[in-house]
């Protein structure tokens, strides 16, 4: 751990970063009839993929995360590059240039890379990040975020919905969101999933707070409409990226508001702190979405929770992980984790490269609360030697 301030000719230098792609393998689990959606499919298997970045430093101290895609990795070559070479504490200037650099695309390649420049900061301070950040709490409720409706024998009805959420509310969770089917019947698939707002908001809508998350599936605002006026009546918490404008129009989202009462959950599908921002003032949404992968690493996720927060609303943070966590440890102004993707029957997505950390469905407390990690830096271990028998064999080392 360092003492005092380090002169400039004394700080720490990043000598090399590598990505290293490996896969792993997902139990019961497919693809809806579009294959884009997963869905409880059992004796099926889906291989997912994803990246690990390690950045070190003449300090013996290494940077770490694993997460991202293959978009965003397409950027790691500029990023990584530009990082070499550099102090690894000036996070700030480093996500202000990378911004400009990367102006012309979505910026994904950004956010891997902050993190792990955060777990960096994390070791070398001896302290977790959002200890770094300003810590305002330790625990926090989480909400079980399912899987796609299915028709394989698992969420495959409204009545299998309302069962599951009974099951977790049982567990301790105070929320529950349900994300639909979808699919390519219009008029069914619009009734089924009004129905099954119906039965869970029957079921348990005294004692959870319920979200609804079509992810862009509903194929017109009028569906988005007619949708959005069943969770009034049920009393739904939010309404979530409904239909297929992609979760991009601030006009269409600001009409919606204007004929429902269930607050609207906007921003995960936009990248970039000054369109969140303009999705705020021109009254679009209800609350702000963020996720440190996406948007820019720790750095723009904390971006994004300031302006929630000078704007009098909230920030909720998309999907589970232990970056999601330090951010959420250090941040008034959100409400719930999300343990995403919970099944009766299905493992969540989470990759089996943790020691003594977990995202699944039993992962809370008896309260339905999680804990936020207190080590180092993100305050996890990785298991490398799982990492590094499952690479793909793409693995870039920058130096």
């Amino acid at each position: 751990m360092p003492s005092g301030l380090e002169s400039a000719d004394m700080a720490p230098e990043i000598t090399k970063i590598e990505s290293t792609e490996f896969s792993y393998t997902l139990d019961d689990v497919g693809t809806d009839e579009h294959g884009f959606n997963l869905v409880y499919e059992p004796g099926e298997s889906t291989e997912r993929k994803l990246f690990a970045v390690k950045i070190h430093t003449d300090e013996g101290i290494t940077g770490e995360y694993v997460g991202g895609n293959s978009p965003g990795a397409a950027q790691y070559n500029l990023v990584a590059n530009y990082l070499v070479g550099k102090n690894p504490l000036e996070r700030e200037k480093h996500w202000s240039e990378l911004k400009r650099a990367l102006r012309k695309y979505d910026r994904m390649g950004i956010g891997p890379m902050d993190i792990a420049l955060w777990d960096f900061a994390g070791k070398y301070y001896d302290a977790p990040i959002h200890e770094l950040l300003g810590t305002y709490r330790t625990k926090v409720p989480a909400y079980a975020s399912t899987y796609h409706g299915d028709e394989n024998g698992g969420l495959d009805s409204p009545a299998a919905f309302a069962e599951f959420a009974e099951e977790c509310a049982e567990m301790g969770y105070e929320g529950f969101k349900i994300h639909g089917w979808g699919g390519g019947d219009h008029a069914r698939d619009l009734q089924r999933e009004i129905d099954a707002v119906r039965a869970v908001g029957d079921a348990v809508g005294d004692r959870m707070d319920l979200m609804h998350d079509p992810a862009c599936e509903l194929e017109t605002f009028a569906d988005a409409l007619k949708l959005g006026r069943a969770l009034d009546d049920a009393g739904f918490y939010w309404y979530e990226d409904p239909f297929r404008d992609a979760g991009i129009s601030q006009h269409a989202h600001r009409k919606l508001r204007q004929k429902l009462d269930t607050p609207i959950l906007q921003t995960e599908h936009i990248r970039g702190l000054e369109i969140k921002s303009d999705f705020a003032a021109s009254e679009s949404t209800d609350f702000l979405r963020a996720d440190p992968e996406y948007d820019g690493g720790i750095t723009g996720a904390m971006k994004v929770a300031n302006v929630a927060e000078g704007f009098g609303i909230d920030v909720e943070f998309h999907a589970p992980g232990p970056a999601q966590r330090q951010c959420i440890a250090a941040t008034r102004n959100t409400n719930y984790y999300e343990m995403a993707l919970v099944h009766p029957e299905a493992a969540n997505t989470t990759p089996p490269v943790y020691e003594e950390y977990d995202d699944q469905l039993d992962s809370i407390d008896s309260e339905g609360m999680i804990e936020i990690p207190d080590g180092p830096g993100l305050g996890v271990t990785y298991d490398w030697d799982y990492i590094e028998a499952n690479t793909t064999g793409s693995v870039h080392t920058y130096e």
